[in-house]
């Protein structure tokens, strides 16, 4: 299986980029693609800029895509919604390819430092996704990060340790069927 992961964020130190990684390492018996949502830095998209043609970047960023066979994403949460550089990355991908997602197989997770857990970008993108022709196996949300994950241990508290497992163990057995 090839996984593509990675966090909708574009700070250096993202804790969504973190948690990505951290999922996409608990399937067995696969290749993890990370790539850096920092590393996409596009152009403000308009209708303007489009006609000027789509920058190289978008078309790499659909290639990566393109060759997973499960997309891990971790959501960062920006006032209820997508972080202005995701949304604009998935704007120019949406331009460049209307079916942005072409079927693919994806785990959404979100995470944030505070209770909700990202919850609400998370909702926006099971809502949203799908209309472009994603196939979201399952979703999982992190509450307190700092409070509930560790770079070494991972997720500390052992309900919501059980919870991702589980989640994981299901979107493992529908991707290998």
């Amino acid at each position: 299986m090839h996984i593509l992961a990675f966090g909708a964020s574009n700070s250096l130190n993202s804790i969504n980029q973190s948690f990505a990684e951290y999922v996409a390492s608990q399937f067995n018996s696969v290749h993890v693609d990370v790539l850096r949502l920092y590393d996409y830095d596009l152009p403000l998209y308009s209708p303007e800029r489009e006609k000027l043609g789509f920058p190289a970047l978008v078309g790499q960023f659909m290639e990566h895509v393109a060759q997973a066979d499960l997309i891990v994403l971790s959501l960062a949460e920006h006032n209820g919604s997508y972080t202005a550089a995701f949304k604009n990355l998935f704007d120019w991908c949406s331009r460049y390819k209307q079916k942005t997602f072409e079927d693919k197989s994806f785990f959404l997770l979100a995470t944030s430092p505070g209770g909700r857990g990202g919850q609400g970008v998370l909702q926006a993108a099971l809502d949203r996704f799908p209309r472009h022709d994603a196939k979201v196996l399952d979703s999982f949300s992190l509450p307190n990060f700092g409070e509930n994950f560790s770079p070494e241990q991972g997720i500390l508290d052992p309900s919501l340790r059980a919870s991702l497992e589980e989640k994981i163990q299901r979107v493992n057995a529908l991707v290998a069927s």
